[in-house]
Parts: structure tokens; sequence; C-alpha cells
């Protein structure tokens, strides 16, 4: 169960992002001290991320110490891989001491009944590549194989062949990750909140007669955030001279969906 109010980012892709940002992203971390009951991180907070058995790469640790800072403070932070960063292990879960999982995320988010999914792989046609290589990147052998590689040439190797995935939004704007969360959502009339990343598109929308579909946006484009209580679900975008930034939409649990009016 994650705790109200749950705060959900994803894909920021520290690494590659500018400097400004990942500062942004640090200090929106720190500014959840005291006002959130729970954080999520719906996959690739790093462009790359790996761990050998005495080093992690360089370009992490601002991120990771603020998140040690929340987690030893007693927040629950649960962070889902994504195609970036699914080579998580002990680093984060015993040393930050986050809750990693490699798939799905499935519970009460801020006592909504959910499901959470980076979303990669999940579009029958457009994805159909990235399936064949998924088992492979995960795949244990393949794993020792890239460790034993310096960390050096490593990382040059893997941030070289995963631009593309990183830079653009999703060529169809979302539209298909938007059309298998409507037939989640049609096929478990129990699940009232879906989340994807991936996509880098922004989304908040209640589908007729089933749940709420969602989806943090990326820091890549604009500093955009979900904030969910038990009452109401917002989209919101972090800004410098606000701690809360501004709501860009929401959706009330027994309403239909509102645009933000304040």
């Amino acid at each position: 169960m994650l705790k109200a109010p749950c705060y959900i980012i994803s894909d920021a892709h520290l690494g590659v992002a500018a400097l400004d940002t990942e500062r942004r992203l640090v200090a929106f971390l720190r500014g959840l001290r005291g006002r959130a009951g729970s954080l999520l991180i719906n996959g690739d907070l790093f462009d790359f991320w790996f761990e050998w058995k005495s080093v992690i790469p360089r370009n992490s640790f601002r991120a990771l110490a603020a998140l040690e800072e929340l987690v030893a403070e007693g927040m629950q932070t649960v962070w889902i891989a994504g195609n970036h960063d699914c080579w998580g292990d002990e680093i984060l879960r015993r040393d930050i001491g986050v809750e990693y999982h490699s798939g799905a995320w499935t519970g009460q988010l801020a006592g909504w009944n959910a499901r959470v999914e980076h979303g990669d792989g999940l579009r029958d046609h457009e994805d159909r590549g990235y399936r064949v290589i998924r088992p492979v990147m995960r795949n244990r052998w393949a794993i020792r194989a890239f460790r034993a590689l310096h960390p050096d040439w490593a990382s040059w190797l893997a941030t070289g062949s995963s631009g593309a995935s990183r830079v653009h939004r999703a060529r169809d704007e979302g539209r298909g990750l938007r059309a298998i969360a409507m037939r989640e959502l049609e096929q478990d009339p129990l699940l009232e909140l879906l989340i994807y990343g991936h996509s880098h598109v922004a989304a908040l929308e209640r589908f007729e007669g089933r749940g709420v579909f969602a989806n943090a946006g990326s820091w890549l484009d604009a500093p955009t955030y979900l904030r969910v209580t038990p009452e109401r679900i917002e989209l919101r975008e972090a800004t410098r001279d606000s701690a809360e930034g501004n709501c860009l939409d929401a959706i009330d649990r027994a309403a239909e969906k509102t645009l933000a009016d304040a």
C-alpha cells in the first residue's frame, strides 16, 4: 500500500537531461519531505543505470542521495524498472532502500485499486523489435557479461545505443498505450487506476464506465508529475516558486473529469 498523498514521476533520463533539469528534480525530491506520504518512480529515472560490484554510474549520485534521505526519514519509495534502468540490484534495494520492481506494481495506491507499469514492450506493432531484445538485456548471463566490461566503456556503449528512445516522444503521441489502457481497464472492472510511463506523453483521463488512465510525462520535456490522494488525482507541473507547482488537470474520484480551476 502506498500512502497518500502519493507523488509519481517518470522518464527523467538523468545523465542526458540538462543539468538544470537534474537540479530541479533533485530539489523537487527534497521538497517532498513533510508533504508526501509516498513516492513512486515509474521507470527511466536514469538514462542508464547499472551496478558493478563496486561501481555505479557517476551521474546518479545527486538523485540517489536525495532518495536515500527520503527513505531514511521513513518515506516509502517504490521504483518500477524502465527500459533504461532495468538493471537495479542491491545498491537500490539495500543501500538506498527503495522497493525496486522489475515488473508491474499492483496494490492500493493512496486508496485507489491501482496497477503501475513503465509501459515498454506493450504495443503490438511498434514494440516488436524491443520485445525480441528485452529478454536478452535482462538475462542473467548477459548481465554478467556486461559487468565484465570496464565501466567507462560499458557506459559509453549503453548510452550511445539508446538515443532514439530517450529524446523523442512516442511517434504515436501516446495513442498506443492509451488504447492498451482502455482495454485493460475494460477487462478488469475492479481496477480503478492504471498508470503507464515510457511514451513521454503526460495524460490523465477517465474512461466512461471504467477507471482512470494516467501518465506522469517526462522531465525531459516538462517537469510534470502526478499527485494522488483518496479523493483526487492531479497532473501537476513543478515550478521554481511553489512547492506544489501548478495543477494542469485533475480527476475527482466521485465526479467526471474536470480541468483544474485553482
